[in-house]
């Protein structure tokens, strides 16, 4: 996160996170001095997300929306210097019943609710900006193939018109030997 600020954000920045599960995303934002705007469905973690920002950095730029992506970017949204998030992985994990909630759809109903929310988005980028989202494959569980979601994510910011610039693969450490050492 800070890195991604960092290195693609400008100094006092805006930054856009249209799937704002955590506080975390935010509060780098303040603690970098760029603004922070993220929506999240859930009104209660939009909740923890405030209450965990109000301990951390009280007298940041940051604001949670809490409602339907595909709704408030297009109404409450400011323009962007940089899109960041990591969005829902389809089905994987599940965070509501709501019905609007990306985690209850099929994958293809996803793949279209989340392209629609990330055009959304893009259009709220401004010239010359970057977007980057935190993402990972994840397999279907009826039958244990990838579902391809990194793919489809690119093919969703490219029919927005933004290109692949970059991506980071982050390695984390195999075996036991960081929880030993301890």
């Amino acid at each position: 996160c800070e890195l991604a600020y960092r290195w693609f954000c400008p100094p006092d920045g805006q930054v856009l996170d249209p799937f704002a599960g955590g506080s975390v995303r935010g509060v780098v934002a303040a603690l970098l001095g760029r603004k922070y705007w993220g929506c999240d469905l859930r009104p209660e973690q939009v909740a923890a997300n405030e209450e965990q920002a109000a301990t951390i950095c009280p007298d940041a730029e940051l604001q949670w929306a809490c409602g339907d992506s595909m709704d408030l970017i297009e109404a409450q949204a400011p323009a962007a210097d940089f899109i960041f998030s990591c969005p829902p992985y389809g089905d994987l994990e599940q965070y509501s019943d709501d019905p609007r909630d990306l985690s209850t759809m099929e994958y293809h109903t996803f793949v279209g609710a989340y392209r629609r929310i990330i055009l959304r988005a893009c259009a709220k980028l401004k010239q010359n900006r970057f977007a980057c989202f935190v993402v990972g494959d994840f397999r279907d569980p009826k039958t244990g193939n990838y579902r391809n979601f990194v793919g489809d994510m690119v093919e969703s910011f490219r029919q927005c018109g933004l290109g692949l610039y970059n991506e980071a693969i982050l390695v984390t450490c195999v075996g036991s030997l960081p929880i030993r050492v301890g």
